[in-house]
């Protein structure tokens, strides 16, 4: 028996250190020297069941020892059986009368019937939990499809350890200290046919109202400044092409003036409150995941479970062959946040990708709930390729269509923008980074590219800080000729959704949420015609309109006009060079989408061509000439990429991803993680804000085991939160 449990851990990666959670009133006897009859099976340790008697008297957090795992001896002995009793690929219980068959295969390993015929009629033979190769697969066939009702607990003619079966009918369900309050993890639940479960939500009032924040600058959550492309032109000449550069940037602080008459009641840990989260991860847990690819994701989710505030809420989303709700949308207080870590350990790695069916759960979980806090986003986590729906059988493998991947919900628009959106994380060498970009840029989110196995809680660190610091939501931005001789031409607004009129005077910027100190950067091309008389011409006038998230409160701001000097003769012309970095910027951006779209054809001596001339081109500018930041920071970047294009190898494993990461970059001026640094001081990393580093930090003191780590992990507080003692 000891030999086989030696293979099982080998192929499971269970050598490797895993932390669980514990309670503050545990024992504090260490596992390890426990007796070896006493010590659970690597199967046991991540059992969701093993839960059960653990109380919520305190904050659980994973709590590394010098030894690995430290549980107590009453939970060793509890964990042991119910590993007995759970189904490894959905995580609910396996007992009798539950109208559901149960399969033991040769190896002694059993499964819920539907759940394991599910896994194999892909062509999976292996056992999920110890990686032996089955000589007989089940399969599912009508008459055995759970929903319809009860079957037999003994599929007929499949082969079954009696012994074992009998345990699993005769175990008495779990007995309870009453006398205590405990957690019940919610995971275990049945899943609801609608997802309107989620937790109440208990914030404090705040009265709403319309205000124009025009005539008093106090009032601005956001600034507006614009930058003509050159401040005098002839009066004799004409333009085309006139850039005139629109430059936005979101208040440092959370709560903005206007909206202080509301919170002047308030006691002072919310004066300056954030808006609350409403969060859900979509976590790949398929078999490519075991090991200590795993144990780093729940590492990295017990980071963002003990970072989320008491306002906000979670739910986690797990998939292989298929997708489970592991608990509903739940507020992260303590108590939630033990249910949360239980859930998160609880996870084990087995079957395919199925990247569309987590997606589709994970949006069901947000047009399900009944409330709603004002911030919502999706983190979406994936080591390989889905292996369902764009690679799956009768799917056209040449031209595979990401679309399929998206919920229809979750796709933006002209129009209304977009609405929940997907950040999509992609890890090591063997993820699809077409699909993950794509699903990020159909729903408005980011993509980044994890690259080593260290960058991975440091990649969700930066996500997370900026969704916990919105201070700008429905942003649109818009621009007006002032001058009937005008026309707009172009709008470079990346892939923020823009749009011009018929008649070309008025042009319109989908821009949504700003994260607390965020800067965008858009440019305006206007054709300018000649001047008879004037001195002086007005080009355009900016608006922006944004909701508070807050508040609710829609403010509508507006800029002063743009004008441009009209002299006979003009004197020495001087280029705007913030006009120029930001043109720099969009023309690279440009290079980098043409050279992976020629790398994609397979000329990668092309790809790099296309590179290199792009970094010439900026080299002669006024920006570069004037050594500006930007401009180094965009050579370094493209350098890297051409070094990226090396062979078909290396751009297989890493130059793909790295591009795609960067494109995501640009086009939304959104930090992403890209290859193996999150590093700030970093060439490649841009628009990072102050909210996101300050996550950084705390994940990076956590991960060296700072002395102020547990300073440093505090909640960051949103609205109606209360402080932890301390």
């Amino acid at each position: 028996m000891g030999s086989k449990w030696r293979k099982a851990k080998l192929a499971l990666g269970l050598n490797l250190c895993a932390y669980l959670p514990r309670t503050l009133d545990d024992d504090d006897d260490g596992y390890f020297s426990l007796p070896s009859t006493e010590r659970l099976s690597d199967a046991a340790l991540l059992s969701p069941l093993s839960s059960v008697n653990m109380a919520a008297s305190g904050p659980m957090t994973p709590l590394p020892t010098a030894n690995g795992l430290r549980l107590s001896k009453s939970l060793s002995r509890s964990a042991s059986k119910s590993s007995k009793q759970t189904c490894s690929i959905c995580l609910t219980k396996m007992k009798q009368g539950g109208g559901h068959a149960i399969f033991t295969a040769e190896c002694s390993h059993s499964f819920h019937f539907h759940c394991i015929a599910s896994n194999v009629k892909h062509g999976n033979q292996i056992c999920p939990v110890c990686r032996a190769k089955w000589k007989e697969i089940p399969m599912q066939s009508p008459s055995l499809d759970p929903p319809l009702g009860r079957v037999a607990v003994n599929p007929v003619g499949w082969p079954q350890n009696d012994a074992l079966m009998t345990v699993v009918r005769r175990l008495p369900p779990p007995r309870r200290d009453l006398s205590r309050r405990h957690v019940v993890p919610l995971f275990q639940a049945p899943e609801p046919g609608i997802f309107n479960d989620d937790e109440s939500l208990d914030h404090l009032p705040v009265v709403a109202e319309s205000t124009n924040a025009s005539d008093n600058s106090s009032l601005r959550t956001i600034e507006i400044k614009t930058y003509p492309e050159v401040l005098e032109a002839p009066r004799s000449s004409s333009y085309n092409n006139f850039m005139i550069l629109v430059h936005l940037k979101a208040a440092a602080t959370v709560a903005n003036q206007s909206s202080s008459r509301n919170h002047a009641s308030l006691p002072q840990l919310y004066q300056n409150p954030r808006a609350p989260v409403d969060l859900v991860t979509v976590l790949d847990i398929s078999g490519s995941m075991a090991g200590t690819k795993l144990a780093l994701l729940k590492r990295a989710m017990g980071f963002v479970i003990q970072n989320l505030g008491s306002n906000d809420r979670l739910s986690v989303i797990a998939f292989s062959s298929t997708a489970r709700r592991l608990f509903p949308l739940r507020r992260m207080s303590d108590v939630g946040r033990q249910q949360a870590l239980h859930a998160v350990n609880s996870l084990v790695a087995n079957g395919g990708t199925n990247i569309a069916e987590g997606l589709k759960k994970g949006a069901k979980v947000m047009e399900d709930r009944r409330e709603k806090n004002p911030v919502a986003s999706i983190i979406l986590f994936s080591d390989g390729q889905d292996t369902y729906t764009v690679t799956g059988a009768g799917a056209n493998k040449s031209q595979p269509n990401y679309q399929l991947l998206v919920p229809l919900s979750m796709h933006g628009s002209d129009n209304t923008g977009f609405q929940i959106p997907v950040h999509a994380f992609g890890f090591g060498a063997d993820h699809d980074a077409s699909s993950m970009h794509s699903i990020s840029e159909i729903s408005g989110g980011t993509f980044s590219f994890i690259e080593t196995e260290a960058v991975l809680q440091d990649a969700f660190a930066q996500c997370i800080g900026g969704l916990l610091s919105v201070v700008v939501q429905e942003l649109q931005v818009g621009v007006e000729c002032m001058n009937p001789s005008l026309c707009l031409g172009l709008l470079k607004a990346g892939s923020y959704p823009s749009r011009v009129a018929a008649d070309g005077k008025t042009g319109v910027i989908e821009v949504g949420d700003l994260y607390a100190d965020e800067e965008r950067d858009f440019l305006v091309s206007v054709k300018v015609p000649a001047e008879s008389s004037e001195c002086e011409t007005s080009l355009l006038k900016v608006k922006c309109v944004y909701r508070d998230p807050l508040t609710k409160e829609m403010t509508t701001l507006e800029s002063d006009d743009v004008r441009i000097r009209r002299p006979e003769v003009a004197g020495q012309e001087v280029v705007s060079i913030e006009v120029d970095r930001q043109r720099n910027r969009f023309q690279a951006a440009e290079a980098m989408a043409e050279a992976r779209m020629t790398a994609e054809l397979g000329d990668l001596p092309g790809a790099v061509s296309i590179l290199e001339n792009c970094r010439r081109v900026l080299s002669e500018t006024v920006s570069a000439k004037s050594h500006d930041r930007l401009c180094i920071v965009l050579d370094a970047e493209l350098k890297e990429m051409q070094e990226r294009m090396a062979s078909r190898h290396v751009y297989e494993a890493s130059g793909r991803a790295y591009i795609l990461s960067g494109l995501s970059s640009h086009s939304w001026q959104r930090a992403t993680a890209r290859g193996d640094s999150t590093d700030g001081s970093s060439l490649v990393q841009a628009y990072q804000t102050p909210s996101m580093v300050e996550m950084l930090t705390r994940s990076q003191a956590m991960l060296l085991g700072s002395p102020s780590t547990q300073r440093l992990v505090q909640p960051v507080w949103s609205l109606g939160s209360q402080p932890k003692p301390r």
